[in-house]
């Protein structure tokens, strides 16, 4: 879950002001040390999808970059093609009542979701690759900011794909595109949203690996290979086949959780290794 939400700079000004006085009416969220799940529980799927539907883009959270923990983020010009897999966490009542990035107060029981670079909003659909579950939500708010993670997740939305148990999940992000999605659905009247979240099913779990680099020269990936080997054994080249070349991707993995994923990181990075990547099969 978040520790940090990136926020425009008029809130921002308001936050750091020498009287501390919250920017909203709700209790400071620096009064939370950890977030936390709300106290009652919730039946998540009786709370409908986020409908896709055109929106101009929000008068603020869409600089063209920020900067957070001394990292620079460049905002997408347009979500048009946007796909990725990686690892999903959820944030909840610690930031409940509160200013998301772009104006909107955040409710943990809506389906909303953070992310570092889409332009605000945008909806996705989100699928659960352990569980095959999807759901559609309307990214407002960026973050999150912990190391490779791709997507944070209101707690209804996270309850219904089934990660709040875990805290994290591996789950692949895809941009709708608002006007397709809408004259699907009235050529499909009644449509069910519901329906778009699959119920689940057996299929082959994925698998999740830390990428180290990757090189259109394979003689560079194997002195990667051979420079991280003897700190750690299940290093290997992957090769990727593209149109103009292959690529060659050396990876360590397969990885058993992102509890795992999460300390190979900390300990890759004490060794100089700047930037290992999340990257899931």
């Amino acid at each position: 879950m978040p520790r940090l939400r990136y926020q425009n700079p008029l809130i921002l000004g308001c936050l750091l002001s020498l009287s501390l006085v919250a920017c909203s009416t709700t209790e400071s969220r620096y009064t939370m040390r950890h977030d936390s799940a709300p106290r009652t529980k919730i039946d998540a799927h009786r709370i409908p999808n986020a409908v896709p539907h055109p929106e101009p883009l929000s008068q603020y959270g869409n600089p063209d970059s920020y900067v957070v923990h001394g990292k620079r983020y460049h905002i997408l010009e347009s979500a048009a093609g946007y796909r990725k897999r990686g690892i999903a966490s959820w944030y909840g009542r610690k930031f409940h009542g509160h200013r998301t990035s772009n104006g909107d107060t955040y409710d943990m029981f809506a389906m909303t979701a953070a992310h570092k670079t889409l332009p605000l909003p945008t909806y996705v659909k989100v699928t659960n690759l352990q569980n095959d579950r999807q759901v559609i939500v309307r990214v407002n708010d960026r973050g999150p900011f912990h190391a490779n993670r791709i997507i944070d997740l209101s707690y209804a939305a996270a309850t219904k794909l089934g990660i709040t148990a875990t805290g994290t999940g591996l789950v692949e992000v895809e941009a709708i595109d608002p006007k397709a999605y809408q004259k699907r659905r009235q050529k499909q009247r009644p449509y069910a949203l519901q329906a778009f979240e699959k119920q689940p099913q057996k299929h082959t779990a994925p698998k999740m690996y830390l990428q180290l680099g990757a090189f259109s020269n394979r003689a560079n990936a194997v002195q990667l290979q051979q420079r991280v080997t003897h700190l750690y054994q299940s290093v290997s080249i992957d090769t990727l086949n593209q149109a103009k070349s292959p690529l060659y991707r050396v990876r360590i993995g397969p990885i058993t959780n992102t509890d795992e994923a999460d300390h190979l990181v900390t300990e890759l990075r004490q060794q100089g290794f700047s930037a290992p990547q999340i990257v899931i099969d």
